[in-house]
């Protein structure tokens, strides 16, 4: 393979974008060297980069992709309803529509506020959150690794150059599934905790009735229980992890999966909290949400053609059966190349996941990258394991046969070192810990 043309643009992007990418998950800093830097096209789940490069592709779009690239019905959606416009100075049909079809699958969710990205929707949640309690003091999950871009959240990382020292004060956070860590914020912060913000689960599930617990402290201390649903929902369940686990939340942050990678995400939560973002109410304590694009037409019509096409064909379920298979052979691979202790997988079988290690038993982004590069030899993009519903059988066939090749490579990185096999410098991730 060559990446001749990735390399051009790699040299101009970085040029006029910080960083070479808008979103770092899917910057160099995540990859290695011999890597596809642009994607030109997908299809199902296959990509061809700017060099004409085929690739298997896991983990689209940032887990937002869930049906396949191009998925016939949601284009033909959005074609649709791009020859109405896309935008005009009074809300469109369609926003009634939208939100009418999405408080039909989320059952206990009574109202929707659309927006375009998860930031948008978490930061209006702990605004909302805010406004109904009149507290200042929110707290979030340590273990799991981003909220938003706003300060509330970037102000727990290591990277949150321009935040107010004011503003970092006000973000407290605990432990998953460790309800002393819960317990001990609210014994030092008594009344003044206005929401509690975490994913139901990640690769880690929720141990000793936690989420249920959890959910009776902030109701005890009338502060609110946020639930990102960003990756769980539309995966874990239709109606995301509190449906799993059985655990309504007062908010839920909806995105990613729901609109098959088109831009759009969502606010739900109770009609006592969410009427206070209505201005013609009498309240003191309004919280405002409101976004030029946020209820652009054709976005709206693609969450309508995914939620139709999760409620009429076995897609979750596709999900899991796909990513067990996946699994099950990933997991046999390793202990035939007698790896089980340096690389594991991890998570539910709806959204995978691999962690590599060093011989000390640590976790090695170095590793990593060498397993990244040879997978991608083989013609598989995985940086995590995440399927759609477009990776058939055929397809997690041929990712097992390019992931044994790498693990013939990765054993001998991990017993002679990485830097014998790796080509170029090693990347640094930038919010991996």
């Amino acid at each position: 393979m060559r990446f001749d043309q990735s390399d051009r643009l790699r040299t101009k992007s970085h040029r006029v974008i910080p960083g070479g990418s808008h979103a770092y998950a899917k910057a160099d800093s995540e990859y290695p060297q011999l890597s596809p830097g642009f994607i030109s096209r997908g299809e199902g789940c296959r990509v061809w980069d700017v060099d004409g490069n085929e690739f298997i592709e896991y983990a689209p779009g940032n887990r937002s992709v869930s049906l396949g690239h191009a998925y016939r019905p949601v284009i033909d959606a959005i074609v649709d309803e791009l020859q109405r416009g896309v935008s005009f100075t009074r809300p469109a049909e369609i926003e009634v529509r939208a939100a009418e079809k999405l408080l039909s699958v989320l059952t206990n969710a009574e109202m929707v506020k659309f927006c375009k990205n998860g930031s948008d929707a978490t930061t209006a949640a702990v605004r909302l959150a805010r406004a109904a309690t009149g507290r200042d003091f929110v707290a979030c999950c340590a273990d799991h690794p981003f909220f938003a871009s706003d300060d509330w959240f970037i102000a727990t990382t290591p990277h949150s150059g321009g935040i107010p020292k004011t503003t970092k004060s006000l973000t407290l956070t605990f432990r998953y599934n460790d309800i002393d860590s819960v317990n001990a914020i609210f014994e030092t912060y008594k009344n003044q905790i206005a929401c509690l913000i975490l994913e139901p689960a990640r690769y880690e599930e929720p141990q000793d009735d936690f989420l249920s617990d959890l959910k009776q402290i902030c109701y005890d201390h009338g502060t609110l229980l946020i639930f990102d649903e960003m990756i769980t929902g539309f995966r874990w369940h239709l109606r995301g992890g509190q449906a799993v686990y059985g655990v309504d939340p007062d908010l839920a942050c909806w995105g990613k999966a729901m609109a098959n990678g088109f831009s759009v995400s969502a606010l739900t939560g109770k009609r006592r909290y969410m009427e206070l973002g209505d201005l013609s109410t009498e309240s003191q304590n309004l919280f405002l949400l409101s976004t030029t694009h946020g209820a652009e037409t054709h976005s709206l019509a693609a969450m309508m053609a995914t939620l139709n096409a999760y409620t009429t064909l076995p897609v979750i379920e596709t999900l899991y059966a796909q990513g067990q298979k996946l699994s099950d052979g990933f997991k046999n691979l390793i202990a035939q190349h007698r790896l089980d202790h340096a690389i594991d997988v991890i998570g539910r079988p709806c959204c995978l996941s691999y962690c590599t290690k060093d011989s000390s038993g640590q976790p090695s982004p170095v590793l990593r990258a060498v397993f990244l590069q040879e997978t991608i030899r083989r013609g598989i993009l995985i940086s995590s394991l995440v399927v759609t519903y477009s990776h058939s059988d055929d397809v997690i066939d041929q990712t097992l046969a390019a992931i044994d090749g790498a693990l013939a490579v990765y054993s001998k990185a991990l017993t002679q070192g990485p830097g014998k096999y790796l080509v170029g410098p090693p990347p640094k991730p930038i919010y991996r810990r």
